[in-house]
Formats: C-alpha cells, structure tokens, sequence
C-alpha cells in the first residue's frame, strides 16, 4: 500500500512533568497534590515516589540531544504549575521558569517543536488547600498561570495543550480515589469537570488575545463494545461511552452534556447555568487523542455508579497494565471523532504499552511486543488518514520508562529503559524500531517485522487474559 503520511505528519513522543522531572521542590517550587500524594504511605506502588523519577531537569540538556538523535519532529512534555508559580498564583518563580526556556530553547536548536502540556495533573498543594478544583475561582487561577505561560513561551512554543485527560482528575482523582488528590465523592466529580473545562474555555480566551492559533485539549478516549448483544449489555455501553467518551468532548464541541450523565449521578448531578454551559462550547484547534484499549461492557446493575463492568475477552493479550491489546480500536476511535464532531483536526498525543521489559544483553533491550505494539497502532493510524479523518501527528507514550502514578516505577511504557543507579538511558528495540518509522515518514511500520530475538520469543506469546483493572481509561 501506498503509505498515507503526509510529508508535514508530525512523528514525536510524550512524557508529564512530575512522571520524569525529578527535584520537585528544587530551586524554590512548591509541592504538588502529586508530591503529597506519593509521600502519602499506602498511596503508591513500594511507597515510591517522584523525588528522582528520571532526574529530567538536571538532564534535560542532554535529553534534548538524545530525543534529536532518535528524530523527533516533535516533544510533548508538560510544565509543573508549583515550579513556575509555587503558591499557584502570584508571584513567579524564575529559576523554575528557566529550565522551561532551556528546555525550549534547546528543542528548537535541535529542530523540534514543542507542545506543552498546561496541566498534566499535578496542582500545587497550595491551590488544593483553597478547595483545588472544586473552586468555582479555579478556572480563574488556571487562566493567570496560563497567561504566565503564553507570555513568556509562545512565541517559542507552536502547540499548547490545556489539560491532559481531564477525565483522569476527575474520575480517579475525586471519585475513585487512586490516584491524586485521593478523594471518594459522588458529589465531586461534575463540579470538578465542569470547572476543568471551564478552566480550559478561560485558557483558550486569553491564548486568543495574543493572536495564537494552535491549542487543545488531551482526552483519553477509547470505543465502548457491549458483551454480548443483550438490551443490558447494550444499554451499559451506551452509559460508559457518555461517561468515558463524550462527557468532555460534547461539552466541548456542543456546549452540553450526555444525558446519561444525570441517570448515571442520580442527584449529585447538578443543574448548570447555560451561560457557563455556553462558555465551555470551546472546540479549540485541535484534539489531542491518548489511546491504549478499548472496553469491553457488561452490565452490572450492582456496580456503581455505572451500573457496568469493563472485562478483557478470554483470548486477548494484555499489556502489564491489564489493557487488552487491541489496535482496531484507535481506528475505530478517530473515525468516530471524525463522524460526530465534524473532522476536527487531531494529533495522537499518546499511546503506547507497558511490557515487562528483559534486562540489558549486550547493551540491547529487545521488547518486541512493544514494537508489535507500535507497528499495529501506527498501521491503525494510517487508515483512519486513508478514510479521511484529519490526523496531524502522532506521540508514543513514554519516551522514558518513568513514574508510573499509583503503579511507581513497576510499569515501563518507554522507549528507553532507564537505569534508576545512574539514569543511565539505554535503547529498547522500540526505539530503534521508531527511528526507522520516523526517518521513513511512517513506511517502516509496513514492512513485515522480523522474527523476534533469539531468547526472547517467549516475550511475544500473550498473556492469560483475565478481568480488567481499573485504570486511567477506565
């Protein structure tokens, strides 16, 4: 086949502030509700926290040479609100601003765009003491950070994003309780969303004023499939779509919300104002698209507030996440983003696997199913273009294995496997397989893969399949 990636198709990778920074509180920033959190005992893997993570911001000089000689055309990374702006509003924190103009500077010396990422979940403690995002004033404070931010790199930066999958804070950070700020409240979570999205609308506004054209918003999405074809099974996929799917992005594109959504709260779904709701209709420039899986729904009227359950089918392979496998559905979900919010363009801000990786041998690290991963993604990809959906870029989720949120370091989604004595980063195959897909435009990913490593074959067979976790798409 012909290969359908345009010469302009942006190839990069994706990493978040707290997940690879380290020295979160060096040079005077302030904690984050991430910071809290992990040092919080019980709240994460081992006890594990991001104090070193990938030590990135004493090493992002050489980082940026690294990711050149990889061929990035692309980085999105995200910025730590506490370290620009340690009380989370007022005065500025320079030392921490500095390293995100390094940080840009070098990017752009090295001939690749940056797309910053506002807010990749990590609030500063000092905003959560106010109320966080339950705040009606918190759209408000996110609007002055982003202000802060455009003013002082957008002229620098290309592509903004507002916030990463703001379902994530939502829905594990307010009702869930896994991940931070660790809350368990029905009545939460609409508040929460609703400010988030009129934090995003506020963000939008003012990046409007100083004439910038190339912002959006993250979401994590993936296509909901009934069990079986009984009206239950049916029903319930229908109300995880509107709770997964289309709560962020009908508000967004419509200026409202799935009317599942009230069934779903029952009476912690609020009445809101339809100015606020109008305010929110906000489509941006583009859509930032983080696939991993897809769920597979069965009712179950004793779970809530749902009512459904997500499973794996018996057969499916999982990655170490407990996510089946499955690259029909990113396909299926840019298809479905072209078809019910008019085409609008698209960057695949992330996706990728996490494998349990082999250990170094001769100073190579073969993860062939993280490159059979990729290969399927980036071929589900190139038909969706063929079907005309309007598809711009593409990021691998991680560039570096990295903290992994509640699961600490036991999950390793990146291209280079870091060594956490001496941070040295050492290539996987992956990385060696993006290269060639990059400097190819895409066309590497076509080409029949070659058998597996010797030694490693038993690292291709799939896993037991067994009842889904709960987890960020989830």
């Amino acid at each position: 086949m012909a290969v359908p990636f345009p010469d302009d198709f942006l190839w990069g990778a994706a990493t978040s502030a707290y997940q690879i920074e380290g020295a979160p509180l060096a040079d005077g920033a302030g904690p984050s509700i991430w910071h809290r959190f992990a040092h919080t005992p019980g709240r994460v893997a081992g006890n594990e926290t991001g104090d070193l993570a990938c030590d990135h911001y004493h090493r992002a000089l050489d980082d940026v040479a690294l990711m050149a000689e990889l061929g990035l055309d692309v980085y999105r990374f995200s910025l730590a609100w506490g370290r620009v702006l340690p009380e989370g509003r007022g005065a500025v924190n320079r030392r921490g601003l500095d390293f995100y103009a390094r940080l840009v500077d070098a990017l752009l010396e090295h001939d690749i765009q940056p797309m910053a990422t506002l807010y990749h979940w990590d609030l500063p403690v000092a905003l959560h003491e106010r109320g966080g995002w339950l705040n009606p004033d918190s759209p408000h404070w996110f609007a002055d950070y982003a202000e802060t931010l455009f003013r002082a790199l957008g002229d620098r930066v290309p592509f903004w994003i507002t916030i990463n999958e703001p379902w994530v804070v939502t829905v594990p950070g307010y009702l869930d309780g896994q991940l931070a700020p660790g809350h368990r409240d029905l009545f939460e979570p609409p508040r929460v969303a609703h400010h988030l999205l009129l934090a995003h609308a506020e963000a939008v506004a003012v990046y409007r004023t100083l004439g910038r054209q190339q912002i959006g918003l993250a979401v994590n999405l993936e296509p909901q499939h009934p069990a079986s074809p009984s009206p239950a099974d049916l029903e319930a996929s229908r109300r995880r779509d509107a709770f997964i799917n289309r709560w962020f992005l009908d508000a967004l594109m419509f200026g409202r919300y799935p009317e599942e959504l009230a069934d779903i709260f029952g009476p912690a779904w609020p009445e809101f104002p339809a100015k606020s709701l109008e305010q929110i209709r906000c489509r941006g420039d583009f859509v930032g698209v983080n696939y991993y899986s897809r769920g597979l729904v069965r009712a179950a009227p004793d779970v809530a507030p749902l009512g459904a359950v997500r499973l794996t089918p018996s057969d499916a392979e999982l990655t170490t996440m407990g996510w089946e496998v499955y690259p029909k559905g990113l396909t299926e979900t840019l298809l479905w983003l072209r078809d019910r919010y008019a085409n609008p363009p698209l960057y695949i801000t992330e996706n990728g696997a996490a494998f349990d990786d082999p250990p170094p041998r001769n100073g190579r690290v073969e993860d062939p199913r993280r490159v059979a991963y990729l290969r399927a993604h980036i071929r589900a990809a190139a038909k969706a273009l063929e079907q005309g959906v309007d598809l711009r870029g593409y990021c691998v989720w991680s560039l570096f294995d990295n903290f992994e949120w509640a699961e600490g370091y036991s999950k390793c989604f990146g291209l280079y496997q870091v060594d956490p004595s001496d941070q040295t980063r050492r290539p996987k195959a992956s990385a060696r397989f993006y290269r060639e897909v990059m400097a190819s435009r895409g066309a590497a990913a076509f080409q029949e893969p070659t058998p597996p490593t010797a030694g490693y074959a038993a690292d291709t067979a799939p896993r037991d399949a067994r009842a889904a976790p709960a987890s960020r798409a989830d």
